[in-house]
Protein backbone atom coordinates (compact mmCIF):
# COMPACT_ATOMS: atom_id res chain seq x y z
CA UNK A 1 0.00 0.00 0.00
CA UNK A 2 1.24 3.52 -0.87
CA UNK A 3 1.95 6.68 1.33
CA UNK A 4 -0.84 8.23 -1.02
CA UNK A 5 -3.48 5.46 -0.08
CA UNK A 6 -2.95 5.77 3.65
CA UNK A 7 -3.59 9.26 3.65
CA UNK A 8 -6.39 9.38 2.14
CA UNK A 9 -8.13 6.62 3.83
CA UNK A 10 -11.32 6.82 6.07
CA UNK A 11 -11.49 6.72 9.88
CA UNK A 12 -13.38 3.80 11.11
CA UNK A 13 -16.99 4.17 12.49
CA UNK A 14 -17.04 3.66 15.86
CA UNK A 15 -19.94 2.77 17.61
CA UNK A 16 -21.53 3.80 20.64
CA UNK A 17 -21.95 1.51 23.65
CA UNK A 18 -25.78 0.17 24.14
CA UNK A 19 -26.64 1.87 27.30
CA UNK A 20 -27.97 -1.44 28.88
CA UNK A 21 -24.55 -2.72 28.64
CA UNK A 22 -22.95 0.39 30.32
CA UNK A 23 -24.96 0.28 33.37
CA UNK A 24 -24.32 -3.39 33.86
CA UNK A 25 -20.84 -2.73 34.26
CA UNK A 26 -22.21 -0.35 37.00
CA UNK A 27 -24.18 -2.29 39.09
CA UNK A 28 -22.39 -3.43 42.80
CA UNK A 29 -21.46 -7.39 43.14
CA UNK A 30 -23.46 -8.86 46.02
CA UNK A 31 -21.80 -12.09 48.13
CA UNK A 32 -24.07 -14.49 48.63
CA UNK A 33 -23.84 -17.17 51.65
CA UNK A 34 -26.08 -20.41 51.16
CA UNK A 35 -27.35 -22.99 53.77
CA UNK A 36 -25.60 -25.90 53.82
CA UNK A 37 -26.09 -29.01 56.01
CA UNK A 38 -22.55 -28.91 57.96
CA UNK A 39 -21.80 -25.90 59.58
CA UNK A 40 -22.99 -25.31 62.54
CA UNK A 41 -25.06 -21.69 63.25
CA UNK A 42 -22.35 -20.36 65.68
CA UNK A 43 -19.81 -21.02 63.91
CA UNK A 44 -21.69 -19.39 60.84
CA UNK A 45 -21.92 -16.34 63.32
CA UNK A 46 -18.74 -16.20 64.38
CA UNK A 47 -17.53 -15.64 60.33
CA UNK A 48 -19.33 -13.39 59.74
CA UNK A 49 -18.23 -11.23 62.82
CA UNK A 50 -14.79 -12.33 62.22
CA UNK A 51 -14.95 -11.60 58.41
CA UNK A 52 -17.21 -8.52 58.26
CA UNK A 53 -16.83 -7.04 61.50
CA UNK A 54 -20.46 -7.46 61.65
CA UNK A 55 -22.01 -6.84 65.65
CA UNK A 56 -23.32 -9.73 67.40
CA UNK A 57 -26.96 -9.22 66.21
CA UNK A 58 -25.94 -8.42 62.55
CA UNK A 59 -23.97 -11.52 62.11
CA UNK A 60 -26.82 -13.34 63.90
CA UNK A 61 -29.84 -11.73 62.10
CA UNK A 62 -27.57 -12.95 58.72
CA UNK A 63 -27.24 -16.39 59.80
CA UNK A 64 -30.82 -16.73 60.52
CA UNK A 65 -31.49 -15.75 56.79
CA UNK A 66 -28.90 -18.21 55.44
CA UNK A 67 -30.87 -20.78 57.78
CA UNK A 68 -34.32 -20.12 57.77
CA UNK A 69 -34.38 -19.18 53.89
CA UNK A 70 -31.52 -21.01 52.18
CA UNK A 71 -29.16 -17.65 51.79
CA UNK A 72 -28.32 -14.05 52.49
CA UNK A 73 -26.40 -11.22 51.46
CA UNK A 74 -23.21 -10.68 53.59
CA UNK A 75 -21.42 -8.12 51.34
CA UNK A 76 -21.37 -6.30 48.06
CA UNK A 77 -18.98 -3.70 46.01
CA UNK A 78 -16.79 -4.04 43.13
CA UNK A 79 -16.38 -7.30 41.49
CA UNK A 80 -12.93 -7.45 42.83
CA UNK A 81 -14.26 -7.50 46.87
CA UNK A 82 -16.73 -9.42 45.79
CA UNK A 83 -14.43 -11.78 44.37
CA UNK A 84 -12.48 -11.69 47.70
CA UNK A 85 -15.15 -12.00 50.19
CA UNK A 86 -16.01 -14.72 48.29
CA UNK A 87 -12.42 -16.53 48.24
CA UNK A 88 -12.34 -15.92 52.17
CA UNK A 89 -15.68 -17.19 53.22
CA UNK A 90 -14.96 -20.71 50.72
CA UNK A 91 -11.33 -20.65 53.22
CA UNK A 92 -13.92 -20.40 56.47
CA UNK A 93 -16.00 -23.63 54.90
CA UNK A 94 -19.04 -21.89 53.85
CA UNK A 95 -20.53 -22.25 50.53
CA UNK A 96 -20.79 -19.07 48.81
CA UNK A 97 -20.73 -17.07 45.21
CA UNK A 98 -21.48 -13.55 43.73
CA UNK A 99 -23.60 -11.89 41.54
CA UNK A 100 -24.50 -8.27 39.93
CA UNK A 101 -26.73 -6.86 42.17
CA UNK A 102 -30.51 -6.82 40.40
CA UNK A 103 -32.06 -3.25 40.97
Amino acid sequence: MGYFQLVNARPAEVLEPDVEDATKFDKPWIVIVWNDPINLMSYVTFVFQKLFGYSLEKATELMLDVHHKGRAVVSNGSRERAEFDVYRLHEHGLWATMEHETL
